[in-house]
């Protein structure tokens, strides 16, 4: 059975029992993705008195404490809260709706003379002008998949490698073009270390000028390559943490 979802004058077609999950998830161990020099995520038995919060250890019931950083572990969503002082800028609030028409690419990052990889705005207009006629409206969400689509980005840990990047023009043209929302497969859309600069981050939502409070970027995503590119609805699941920052879980649901 299918549902529709209305967007821009038209009514799309998509089947909720076909759900593509592209988000990482979290899981205790070395061998679950990391960045930015993150501890590795921990589940921790509760013990109190007698009671042991494990079934497997002989208790009632499974109660465990989860030690994550968001930022670090796994993918997760991001508003403009990451770069400013704000209180009200939290996740919880920035974030009031969860369904979004997203238009998905695949496009292969550049070298720089200084070694750098980069995804370059020109290689982003060229995806999407290639996916033709049928997809020329503007989307609510960009979902970026880098090449090559390694597996090894489901476990790479990315401290101190400098990983791809975007180039702030992109970031610049996704705001003007009013996307709201941009996933990509990487740990930052900026380098890794660049004297606290963060060129994208700042152009994405254009902060402090006029800060997009709705918009949130969404990182550490995994396409797998079975995923045509092309035009989805995006459910864009988050926790309800009072942070910049939540773990989350895109989900992507094929339009016609």
């Amino acid at each position: 059975m299918f549902a529709t979802y209305p967007y821009a004058g038209r009514t799309f077609s998509f089947d909720p029992a076909a759900p593509l999950d592209i988000s990482l998830p979290l899981a205790p161990g070395e061998q679950q993705v990391n960045c930015f020099w993150a501890e590795p995520v921990q589940f921790d038995v509760i013990r109190v008195g007698s009671f042991v919060g494990s079934v497997a250890e002989g208790g009632s019931t499974n109660y465990k404490r989860v030690h994550v950083t968001p930022h670090g572990n796994g993918t997760h969503t991001e508003c403009y809260g990451h770069i400013s002082p704000e209180p009200e800028a939290t996740l919880d609030r920035c974030l009031r709706r969860f369904l979004f028409v997203a238009k998905l690419i695949s496009v292969e990052p550049q070298q720089q003379a200084n070694g750098d990889l980069v995804v370059m705005l020109t290689d982003v207009q060229q995806a999407l002008s290639r996916l033709g006629t049928s997809t020329e409206l503007t989307p609510e969400a960009l979902v970026l998949r880098t090449l090559p689509n390694e597996q090894s980005k489901q476990t790479r840990h990315y401290s101190g490698t400098n990983p791809t990047y975007l180039e702030p023009a992109l970031a610049h043209y996704v705001a003007d073009h009013q996307v709201q929302h941009l996933l990509l497969d990487l740990p930052s859309v900026d380098r890794e270390e660049d004297g606290g600069a963060l060129l994208a981050h700042h152009a994405f939502w254009q902060y402090p000028a006029a800060p997009r409070r709705e918009a949130t970027i969404t990182e550490l995503i995994f396409v797998p390559d079975e995923v045509p590119d092309g035009l989805y609805l995006l459910n864009l699941q988050v926790t309800s943490l009072m942070l910049d920052a939540s773990p989350s879980k895109p989900i992507l649901y094929s339009l016609c």
